[in-house]
């Protein structure tokens, strides 16, 4: 079995500054709600061994050498490695989702083992993320990827974005080398699209009700390619990580 993941400075990963792992033979203290997690939760005992992770390809296995109170525990770091990157990078948009499906897509996207997740306000998007909102859905998007890469063992964690609206969304995909909307009426399947030669790949996801018309021309005047995933029709909160599967088995990612 494989070990418990813990991030070894949360709040620098919320924070975007990833602080660097000790090297081996340093001591290390895990506080805070990580802390929490591994003493009073999963009830880490001295002996024991960890794997922690800085959340940008940073691993470390460390040797429980004690525990204080409900949040606090030291440990000795006992090897650690940099894991590289995935090739092709990985950015899905996904559009938001009903509030019931939001985390849900952002665990299982985090599972598939997407690089960069953009929440995409797209025209016929149910949910709403306005005023407080926005800061709030954001921050939930953010913790849900948190946790799932720990529970998928990921050393390296997906960013999650601010949300854009579609011009926003449109102006940025210039920056990859391959773009693909999921598009039910798309006539070329995903299967026959080129991923040999593409070093960084953006998957488009829709809401529950389609993109419109107007916004899969305005995607596709801007670089997309629109696909077919399979011949269902998938939920939004579920059609990610069926790409990313795809994606995964047609190139060096798995």
């Amino acid at each position: 079995m494989s070990l418990p993941v813990f991030i070894a400075d949360l709040d620098a990963v919320l924070e975007g500054t990833f602080a660097a792992l000790p090297e081996a033979g340093q001591a290390f203290t895990l506080t805070g709600p990580e802390g929490r997690h591994a003493v009073s939760v999963k009830r880490i005992a001295v002996g024991e061994k960890i794997a922690l992770v800085d959340g940008r390809g940073g691993r470390a296995i460390a040797e429980v050498t004690a525990t204080r109170g409900k949040d606090t525990l030291e440990a000795r770091i006992v090897e650690r490695e940099e894991l590289p990157a995935p090739t092709p990078t990985v950015t899905v948009i996904q559009a938001l989702p009903k509030s019931e499906r939001s985390e849900l897509a952002v665990d299982l996207l985090t599972q598939g083992g997407a690089d960069r997740i953009v929440p995409w306000e797209a025209s016929r998007c149910v949910a709403k993320w306005q005023g407080a909102k926005r800061g709030k859905g954001v921050q939930k998007w953010r913790q849900a990827a948190i946790a799932a890469a720990k529970q998928s063992r990921r050393p390296r964690l997906p960013e999650v974005t601010e949300p854009m609206r579609t011009a926003q969304v449109a102006a940025m995909l210039g920056e990859f080398d391959l773009v693909l909307i999921l598009h039910e009426e798309a006539a070329a399947p995903i299967a026959q699209v080129p991923l040999d030669r593409a070093g960084s790949i953006a998957v488009i996801i829709g809401p529950e009700g389609g993109v419109s018309p107007e916004e899969v021309e305005q995607l596709t005047r801007a670089g997309a390619t629109a696909v077919k995933l399979g011949p269902e029709v998938l939920r939004t909160a579920s059609a990610g990580i069926v790409a990313l599967a795809a994606i995964g088995v047609r190139t060096d990612r798995w």
